[in-house]
């Protein structure tokens, strides 16, 4: 499964609109990947915007999209210390975004790292602890970690 990548943390980001969230965001892939247009990905966020804002409470936000073109599935992870006013369900402030793009062609995968990415920011001491990370190997290892070990767990294996 697809695990998040130091190259795409955002550990402070620098906007303070939802459009330059998704911008700032779309931006660090487009590094990545730069055979995808900036201004795609950039629409393809914005579409899937329009038909309900991917804040889901908590100070949480996971932007996602299907991307023509795009080879795999790919995460980044931006925090607003400040927070972002972004539509969320409960009309609060979002500090943890994490950005999801699929290739259209791979929905089951798309749709398991979607309900991973969900779970994971359910918890509200993985929230704090990310809200509170100092630099990007804990960012990685709390999100690294933390879903190797709810992969055990589902499994059935002893958690250690």
């Amino acid at each position: 499964m697809v695990q998040l990548k130091g190259q795409c943390i955002i550990s402070e980001l620098k906007s303070s609109s939802k459009e330059a969230v998704l911008r700032e965001l779309a931006g660090v892939v487009h590094d990545q990947c730069t055979l995808i247009d900036l201004d795609t990905l950039c629409q393809v966020l914005t579409e899937r915007e329009q038909l309900g804002s991917t804040g889901v409470g908590s100070g949480v936000a996971i932007p996602h999209g299907k991307v023509p073109g795009l080879k795999k599935l790919l995460l980044c992870f931006g925090r607003s210390r400040s927070g972002v006013s972004f539509d969320a369900v409960d009309n609060r402030p979002v500090h943890l975004f994490v950005m999801i793009l699929s290739p259209p062609g791979i929905a089951g995968e798309y749709l398991q790292i979607l309900a991973r990415v969900s779970r994971l920011l359910k918890d509200p001491t993985v929230r704090n602890r990310l809200l509170q990370a100092t630099d990007t190997e804990t960012i990685l290892e709390l999100f690294n970690r933390t879903e190797s070990h709810q992969q055990k767990g589902a499994s059935g294996q002893v958690k250690g």
